[in-house]
């Protein structure tokens, strides 16, 4: 038989809600379910040829279970054979179709949750991509992917499963408790009067067994986490030192005896679960079978036939388990409109850095004058970060930032592309309001060079390519050149068609840094934004990333944030910044002269960060 052949469809084995679920179940309101009804009407249609395969499917699943009643009375104990030949054709005949309408049902059920879920990941992607570098510094990692995943995925079982098992559901319940009337209503009270006893002790079964398993699960994550702990070679170090082995051996062995008895628990509660099946899935067919016996040898009732009996044990063995699934209803219905309401809650998510209706595309690129007008910034209220920042980097000029960690230098550079906008104050380039330009012109027209680069998992004309698509290979080369990685590149097995690995991890720091300086290259914008790019490399590294520089700030604008006295005596004009306020500006010269904050991070900082590299250029010198 088919899936409703066997009994209709099942729901998730009866596994209640947890309290985690019952504490943050939604509510499930008329907007909510619109709102999910809305995902499915661009297939209406479909849904609607589904929906009357489902019942023309069930009504023909029934069809055998009422001919077994005719093969009994007249093939069998009528005994006319040519009666019992087509009566058994007839119900063959019937689950064939039955099974082949099913299965077209299926198809074109899989097809519509999976073009729903496809339209879901689409928006939900797009939406993504659209939100503030603030959404994906301030979310868990993965949680994002989580919802893109895991979470619309599971649209796809609520469509292809729970809408189609209520329509199945109902539908099969409805017949069968009809036909059963029709037959003899009598029997019919008692079937359906025997169905919830055989459902809520199977429901109680189940929910005892749920709740071994669920501890059993708890049980098994701590001594997982005992083991993380125990067995890694940092947490191994610290039993050692504080002689702490057989607390642990003590600790492990207890959570283990646990363990043991839930398992032996649960398997038991499985035993009990099967054989408590057993004896109620053959109790209801006994009383039927008694009470049809009752009602034709007792009390002679003349209209009710052998056939009629098995017919009605046959419809009550039909209607337990679509009856099982609608008591779980509910719980279908919780879990399935918290999923929606998890997917609902990154759609509602407000897009921060949006693009103005007559956004202004200024004619040709950036020039590259940049101010900063009285800005202010904080991530939240509590934490400000910016405080009334002014300062102005003429065309072609080059300013450095320093400060201590935490300053807000990183914060300023963010704010340039608008990664964040400005809670006070404004940003100018070019004598325009950044939040007036477009977007992309803006985007496109500067240039970021972080510390930590990131590289795609792909080859490494690919990444290049990243920053203009449309580059040839001559362009390619020079980018690469300028960036003195081409000869490193054509160096390789695969040159251009080298795979660089997930983040670039197959190349080195010094490697993945000049290639991202190749891609600003290629990339050409009109103002640069550089975090110093050369600390933690070695010094032949840093060489060849500070001849990279050169040729990508040459004729530009630039902001950089500078933490070596190479780079930083290099730009015209230092900013000093100091708990988000700017308190020094000038030269190298005249900041040191002040003997503030700069003179401080100079004997602090930079200048033993250039008696260090002075002393590895010593140690390499004599090492060759």
């Amino acid at each position: 038989m088919s899936g409703r052949g066997g009994g209709g469809r099942g729901g998730r084995g009866g596994r209640p809600l947890t309290d985690d679920e019952k504490q943050n179940a939604p509510e499930v309101s008329w907007p909510l379910l619109k709102r999910v009804f809305s995902y499915l009407s661009p297939y209406l249609p479909r849904l609607m040829i589904v929906f009357a395969c489902i019942l023309i499917s069930s009504w023909l699943s029934l069809r055998p279970s009422i001919i077994i009643g005719r093969i009994v009375d007249q093939g069998l104990i009528g005994g006319d054979l040519n009666a019992l030949i087509r009566l058994v054709i007839m119900a063959f005949g019937v689950l064939i179709i039955s099974n082949l309408l099913g299965v077209f049902e299926s198809w074109l059920n899989i097809w519509i949750s999976q073009h729903i879920t496809f339209d879901m990941r689409n928006k939900m992607f797009k939406h993504l991509l659209n939100m503030s570098h603030r959404f994906f510094t301030s979310r868990q990692q993965g949680e994002a992917i989580t919802r893109m995943t895991t979470d619309i995925g599971g649209v796809q079982s609520i469509i292809a499963g729970t809408l189609t098992n209520i329509i199945s559901n109902v539908t099969l319940v409805i017949l069968a408790v009809t036909t059963m009337y029709q037959r003899n209503w009598i029997l019919a009270t008692a079937g359906v009067l025997l169905v919830p006893f055989l459902i809520i002790p199977t429901q109680r079964v189940g929910r005892t067994r749920w709740e071994i398993t669920y501890q059993a699960q708890a049980k098994n994550d701590e001594i997982n986490q005992i083991l993380s702990e125990t067995m890694g070679v940092s947490g191994q170090m610290l039993v050692k030192v504080f002689t702490r082995e057989e607390a642990e051996y003590n600790k492990y062995q207890q959570a283990n005896s646990d363990m043991i008895a839930l398992n032996i628990k649960e398997g038991m509660a499985g035993r009990w679960f099967r054989a408590t099946m057993g004896v109620l899935m053959s109790a209801g067919p006994m009383v039927i079978y008694l009470l049809g016996g009752l009602l034709m040898l007792k009390y002679g009732y003349t209209n009710l036939t052998v056939g009629d009996i098995s017919v009605m044990v046959a419809l009550l063995n039909r209607l337990y388990g679509p009856a099982q699934s609608l008591l779980n209803l509910q719980v279908e219905i919780v879990r399935s409109m918290a999923l929606f309401t998890r997917i609902f809650e990154y759609y509602d998510m407000e897009i921060e850095i949006v693009n103005k209706e007559d956004a202004i595309v200024p004619p040709g690129n950036v020039e590259g004058k940049l101010e900063f007008v009285n800005v202010d910034f904080h991530y939240s209220e509590e934490t400000p970060i910016l405080h009334d920042i002014s300062f102005t980097v003429d065309k072609g000029r080059s300013l450095a930032i320093v400060g201590a960690s935490g300053a807000g230098k990183s914060t300023i550079i963010s704010l340039i592309p608008r990664l964040y906008d400005v809670i006070g104050g404004k940003i100018l380039l070019d004598g325009y309001d950044i939040r007036d330009l477009d977007l992309t012109w803006l985007r496109s027209n500067v240039g970021l060079v972080t510390q930590d680069t990131y590289l795609f998992n792909g080859t490494i004309r690919n990444n290049l390519l990243y920053a203009l698509p449309e580059a040839t290979d001559e362009q390619l080369v020079d980018a690469c050149k300028k960036a003195n990685i081409h000869d490193f590149i054509v160096s390789l097995p695969h040159g251009y068609d080298t795979e660089v690995g997930n983040r670039g991890i197959k190349l080195s720091g010094g490697e993945r840094q000049r290639l991202s300086i190749a891609r600003i290259i290629l990339k050409n914008p009109g103002f640069i934004l550089l975090d110093e790019a050369t600390s933690s490399l070695d010094s032949i590294s840093e060489s060849l990333i500070q001849a990279s520089i050169e040729p990508l700030l040459k004729g530009k604008s630039s902001l950089v944030i500078a933490h070596r006295l190479s780079t930083i005596m290099a730009c015209d004009e230092i900013l000093v910044l100091a708990e988000g306020r700017l308190v020094e500006r000038g030269t190298h010269a005249q900041l040191l002269e002040l003997n503030g904050v700069y003179r401080e991070l100079y004997e602090t900082q930079f200048r033993r960060a250039l008696d260090d590299a002075e002393e590895r250029r010593i140690a390499e010198r004599v090492r060759s």
